[in-house]
């Protein structure tokens, strides 16, 4: 091996990789955090009904979680910096043709191109980040300083959007990923080293196709339920071919010798819990911005900037207790992570739907910091996870697996949440009623976290462990084996 290899390079060459592979998560979470902060006013200059609001957001998200397993089989078979590159230049481009659209449908067209970039960044920087750091408790700790960073850009997010919505428009929010797009293009050109697997898996071009579809059907079904109609024909016809497409793809992929998704991984019970917490964790992070962000802007009347003000206790929250959790996973394992998560998640969720807490300052406050409490703790126990059930080698396919039901999860969090509010809202009386209208949704996030506290507890014992075949391992008791 070359001493530029990940496995023998120094402590600061690590942690260069690490911090360009993080510039990503940034750039890719900044842009989600500015554009929620940016959808008020994006609906006024392109008179965009709420439906097309949803679509702004999931068009990407559609994109993005169904290309994140080719993007990690692709890295694994013709280097993982070489495809992080190609994601960072078409994400940039993206972002450039956004800014210049002319109407709603073209940014939704845009924002696709963006994804296609996205899909290529994250699962393979995780890929990177897996294959540099091959210490148990030093991958840990880098996994939780990724989780950081989600903070980061939710606390840059807010503000920064706020500031460009309110002075240069919203179009000027997809101009800050210009820059930060080519320096992190050119550091990984000199910095990263190329990687790549020993066997790399085949492409699988029918069950990429009827992921798309299938992602696609399921949410325009559940976004344009409310103009329609939930139990309309039209409604039942497409949650009819929803549950077709998935059956076919499950068919199919269980007959592939190397499939795209990789099914046999759920025969493991952790692997199942991570899988499903991120789909409920990351559905109440879409829905809880897209939910807060209208109120503010829309029922208050807040400035972008202002909106931004009052995300701030939930960015610095989730800066705060992501590397925690990094470091509680690597010490304890990731239930007791996983049990702090679900509760501030469920609190938050009851604290607006019972007590109508985002109409009174100070539980407005408490709200949004238990949700990034809750948001900060779930993402390192879930990565951890669901990364050291695959060999290094494989790092690319498991790390997009998890990060495909991350990305599922706010597509579904958007569509259902947005579905749910559109049932219950008078366009007429918008803000008279929307808070009785909002209501079921801050059921539903309560509920997700809830369902993250009974997954964590039932898949993180040693019953559970048996599962995968290592019926002496003890999550709690022996983290480190879980690194493997």
């Amino acid at each position: 091996m070359s001493s530029t290899s990940p496995t023998s390079s120094s402590a600061s060459r690590r942690r260069l990789v690490l911090a360009i592979c993080c510039t990503s998560l940034f750039i890719v979470t900044l842009d989600n955090t500015i554009l929620q902060i940016a959808l008020p006013s994006l609906q006024r200059d392109l008179h965009a009904p709420l439906s097309g609001l949803q679509w702004t957001i999931d068009a990407y998200t559609l994109v993005l979680a169904s290309l994140l397993m080719l993007a990690g089989s692709l890295a694994d078979r013709f280097g993982r910096r070489r495809v992080f590159m190609v994601g960072l230049t078409v994400f940039t481009v993206g972002s450039v043709l956004c800014s210049l659209a002319p109407t709603l449908q073209w940014l939704i067209v845009f924002r696709m191109v963006q994804a296609v970039g996205g899909s290529m960044l994250n699962p393979v920087a995780m890929s990177i980040i897996t294959h540099t750091f091959t210490d148990r408790r030093e991958r840990a700790r880098a996994i939780g300083a990724w989780g950081a960073v989600v903070g980061l850009s939710m606390a840059a997010g807010p503000l920064v959007g706020g500031l460009l919505v309110d002075t240069a428009g919203w179009r000027s929010i997809f101009w800050i990923n210009l820059p930060v797009g080519l320096a992190a293009l050119i550091a990984t050109r000199l910095f990263v080293p190329e990687s790549r697997a020993e066997t790399a898996r085949r492409p699988d071009p029918i069950g990429q196709l009827l992921v798309i579809a299938l992602l696609a059907m399921l949410t325009y079904t559940i976004i344009h339920a409310p103009d329609i109609g939930w139990a309309s024909p039209a409604t039942l016809v497409r949650a009819a071919v929803s549950l077709i497409l998935l059956a076919a793809l499950t068919w199919y992929e269980l007959r592939r010798e190397e499939p795209l998704i990789e099914l046999s991984c759920f025969r493991s019970a952790p692997f199942t819990g991570a899988a499903l917490n991120a789909l409920a964790s990351f559905s109440t992070l879409g829905g809880f911005l897209f939910l807060t962000t209208l109120y503010l802007q829309n029922v208050r009347h807040l400035s972008a900037l202002h909106a931004g003000l009052w995300l701030l206790p939930m960015a610095v929250t989730v800066f705060a207790s992501a590397p925690l959790s990094g470091r509680l996973v690597a010490r304890v394992g990731p239930r007791p992570p996983l049990f702090v998560a679900g509760c501030a998640i469920t609190a938050s969720g009851a604290l607006f739907a019972a007590f109508d807490g985002q109409t009174h300052t100070w539980s407005m406050i408490l709200g949004c910091a238990l949700f990034g409490t809750g948001f900060g703790f779930v993402n390192a126990p879930i990565t951890h996870t669901a990364v050291s059930g695959m060999p290094v080698s494989q790092a690319g396919v498991a790390s997009s697996l998890a990060s495909t039901f991350r990305q599922t999860g706010s597509v579904l969090g958007i569509a259902v949440l947005g579905a749910v509010l559109a049932s219950h809202l008078d366009p007429h009386a918008y803000a008279t009623t929307y808070t009785a209208a909002a209501r079921p949704a801050w059921w539903i996030i309560a509920g997700c976290g809830l369902t993250v506290v009974v997954i964590g507890r039932l898949t993180n014992t040693r019953h559970a462990h048996d599962s995968d075949g290592e019926p002496d391992r003890e999550p709690d008791r022996e983290p480190d084996r879980l690194a493997n």
